[in-house]
């Protein structure tokens, strides 16, 4: 019987490093959840601002009538069901603005100050706040009154055109990658706003992340390629266009195995474990450019070779040889897989619907204060109660 999963418990009274960061969150969808997200995992105390009755339009993400997509990203935050529209909830929500360190929100640019709250109305309020504002496009420049999701900064920024097939067409990945991305930027900002006045005594700041900048971080040296080269890179498949061999192959039992030699030892050792030590100094391979040059007939030697083998025999060869090779897995297939269950990369995290649910353990594991479970995803509004009673506390300290 395969090993399952590990099961964490919340633990209300637990604490992380960002114990005491108060953070009001505005966003709606991925990316703005994903900042808070991050910084919730740590430890600090996320409150969700969402419109009563609704709630974030990450819930309507359901899997057989379940907001997996919020419940996955949304741990460690409170709820309170809040109508900024209206005179008594924008009264809460700058009560709030007063007493927070962070405030994060991804209207459309212009919408916040159309509110009259733009970044010198809420400095005014908080002369320490950090505002992060997230949007497709940014603050500023030709396109900054654009709506942007993901899907159109994949698109834009390079990354649908290098990803896929040469004879096939641009393909934008299957999940909210670009999200994700500006995600993690933006709570890498946030923690360095945060030094910058905790060390240096600073002000607040506004954060202006657009979702285009960083995911085009991941393919910017494609920029110094085209003005050397006089054009880009082009879709490649699973090769690459700057090192080889590095592919995915098909083993004898359907199942695929993926491969890297991208440095020149792991090349020649990789030549070695299939039985072919004489192509390390033939000079179609024997060096990293002559190997990009001929990737296509040096996959065919490789393949050959993994092709007559199953997944398990290619693994244990490989591995046996100190070559990087790994599985192609599903995720399904992560869940009773040895690897993610002795690392504890997915853990079933208690869920108040489901009982628990499978979801990734905190990322990055800090060795001394690392971050905690506290409280599964929030019902809308479920909070609200708890956070004004709180709120009346934070104004009289």
């Amino acid at each position: 019987m395969s090993a399952s999963l590990p099961r964490k418990h919340c633990d209300p009274a637990a604490t992380g490093p960002l114990d005491g960061i108060r953070v009001v969150d505005l966003s709606r969808l991925v990316a703005g959840n994903i900042v808070t997200h991050v910084l919730a995992d740590f430890g600090a105390d996320v409150i969700k601002v969402e419109r009563p009755g609704k709630g974030d339009d990450l819930r309507n993400w359901r899997v057989a009538g379940h907001e997996v997509f919020w419940k996955t990203y949304s741990r460690n935050k409170r709820s309170i069901a809040l109508d900024i529209k209206s005179t008594d909830g924008r009264r809460t929500l700058e009560r709030l603005i007063r007493v927070a360190q962070v405030l994060v929100e991804n209207f459309v640019p212009g919408t916040l100050e159309r509110m009259g709250l733009g970044p010198a109305a809420l400095l005014a309020l908080n002369p320490k706040l950090i505002v992060v504002r997230v949007s497709g496009w940014g603050q500023t420049g030709p396109w900054k009154d654009r709506p942007g999701f993901g899907t159109l900064v994949e698109a834009m920024s390079g990354f649908a055109h290098l990803n896929g097939y040469p004879d096939k067409p641009p393909a934008v990945p299957p999940l909210a990658l670009g999200d994700m991305i500006a995600g993690q930027y933006g709570a890498f900002a946030v923690m360095t706003a945060l030094r910058e006045i905790e060390v240096k005594g600073g002000a607040g700041q506004v954060i202006d992340l657009s979702l285009f900048e960083p995911i085009f971080f991941a393919v910017a040296s494609e920029a110094g390629t085209a003005r050397i080269a006089g054009h880009g890179s082009m879709r490649s498949g699973n090769q690459s266009t700057h090192t080889a061999p590095r592919n995915l192959y098909r083993c004898a039992d359907g199942k695929y195995v993926a491969l890297s030699g991208s440095m020149q030892s792991m090349a020649e050792r990789l030549m070695r474990a299939i039985g072919r030590a004489e192509l390390i100094d033939d000079p179609r391979f024997a060096t990293n450019d002559a190997r990009v040059k001929n990737r296509d007939a040096l996959d065919a030697i490789i393949g050959a070779f993994i092709a007559a083998r199953s997944q398990d025999e290619n693994l244990a060869l490989f591995e046996a040889a100190d070559v990087t090779v790994g599985p192609v897995c599903a995720v399904e297939d992560l869940l009773t897989h040895p690897y993610v269950i002795g690392r504890e990369a997915i853990v079933e995290l208690d869920d108040p619907d489901l009982g628990s649910l499978p979801a990734h353990n905190i990322t990055p594991r800090l060795s001394r204060t690392p971050g905690t479970f506290r409280r599964p995803a929030p019902r809308v509004g479920e909070h609200s109660a708890e956070v004004l009673r709180d709120l009346d506390a934070w104004e009289r300290t």
